[in-house]
């Protein structure tokens, strides 16, 4: 079980591991011990998540999104396997606490009376300062 809030938690049939090496620096641990982690989690049919909530996730995991509804997450941050999976763990609880938040409904407001009159008058005058861009001499 993965705790994302209080009333909310992952069960373990959603979330799928699997280990690689990692990349980059690490001398001979590089080529030996595969600590990389990509973790699976089947989003698109997990029944603890409501359709709006998959939808906001959906979006906020991008690329990480697979065409089978899956958010693929791969670390290879630390050494550690260990720590790997945790990051891992961590993030994707990160990211659907993020989802779970609704977004603000945006009201939309109607610009002040000033703030038209200067936008008038700075139209105006950038108005001015091109026309005087203009050929001196033949005034046609």
């Amino acid at each position: 079980m993965l705790q994302i809030t209080e009333t909310l938690s992952i069960a373990d049939w959603e979330l799928s591991e699997t280990f690689m090496r990692a990349s980059g620096p690490g001398g001979q641990n590089v080529n030996k011990v595969s600590t990389a982690v990509e973790l699976r989690f089947e989003a698109d049919r997990s029944p603890h998540l409501s359709p709006s909530v998959k939808a906001r996730l959906k979006k906020l995991a991008g690329r990480r999104w697979t065409l089978e509804g899956a958010i693929v997450l791969q670390v290879e941050d630390t050494r550690s396997q260990a720590r790997n999976r945790e990051i891992a763990r961590e993030r994707l609880v990160e990211m659907i606490r993020a989802a779970l938040v609704p977004p603000k409904r945006r009201i939309a407001t109607k610009p002040t009376l000033g703030s038209q009159r200067r936008r008038i008058a700075a139209k105006t005058q950038r108005g001015e300062v091109k026309s005087l861009r203009g050929k001196i001499g033949d005034d046609e």
